[in-house]
């Protein structure tokens, strides 16, 4: 089983660390800058405060106008080592294992004529494939996510959808973490199952999905 379990785990694990890295940074942090300095919604900062506060990892006091500091308690500062450890474990882990899928991948594609290539999913997945893309001989054409904000995702066209590139791609890898199933079977039904590139990593077999008509 991964996988979208596993990567939200360790999102979870990684907003946690650098909330709590933040606070014992600054204890004197509003909930909107600690929102735009993690990159979240103003609401779930406000929420992972409260289960920090509740597993005694932050205790808040009153400050002036009506505002909050916030600050780690020893308990904290031992969830913070303990997330740090773990974090950077499963960060290597996941580059060294991402690195040799993708580059697996892109050495079948090119051997299969495949060159023109897209991923799906922005993600760290992505940007590992990204990596190994300039050192297998195959183009990255676009990133596709649905989420897509921007125009750009590292050097390459970010698009939410595939009817927004110009001419479809050779073949697809999977680089969505959060839903990878939903997003394969998406791809197989439109692009034929030849096409669509699975990382070893995500540890996914596809349930039969109807190909498009050739």
């Amino acid at each position: 089983m991964v996988n979208s379990t596993r990567q939200g785990d360790a999102d979870d694990d990684r907003i946690m660390l650098g909330l709590l890295a933040s606070v014992e940074r600054d204890s004197d942090q509003s909930q909107r800058r600690l929102a735009s300095e993690l990159g979240i919604a103003l609401g779930l900062v406000n929420a992972y405060l409260k289960r920090c506060i509740k597993k005694g990892l932050v205790k808040a006091s009153q400050a002036p106008a009506r505002r909050y500091a916030y600050y780690l308690t020893p308990q904290g500062f031992v969830e913070k080592s303990r997330l740090t450890a773990e974090y950077l474990s499963y960060s290597f882990g996941f580059f060294r294992q991402a690195r040799q899928d993708c580059a697996l991948l892109f050495d079948r594609a090119r051997a299969r004529g495949f060159v023109r290539i897209a991923l799906a999913g922005k993600s760290d997945m992505a940007e590992i494939a990204s990596i190994c893309a300039l050192e297998s001989g195959v183009s990255i054409v676009a990133v596709v996510d649905p989420a897509a904000t921007g125009d750009r995702f590292i050097s390459f066209p970010l698009v939410s959808r595939f009817e927004d590139l110009k001419e479809d791609p050779q073949a697809v890898v999977v680089t969505d973490l959060l839903n990878p199933r939903e997003t394969c079977e998406a791809l197989v039904a439109r692009f034929g199952e030849e096409r669509v590139l699975i990382p070893e990593l995500l540890r996914l077999r596809l349930r039969a999905v109807e190909a498009p008509p050739t």
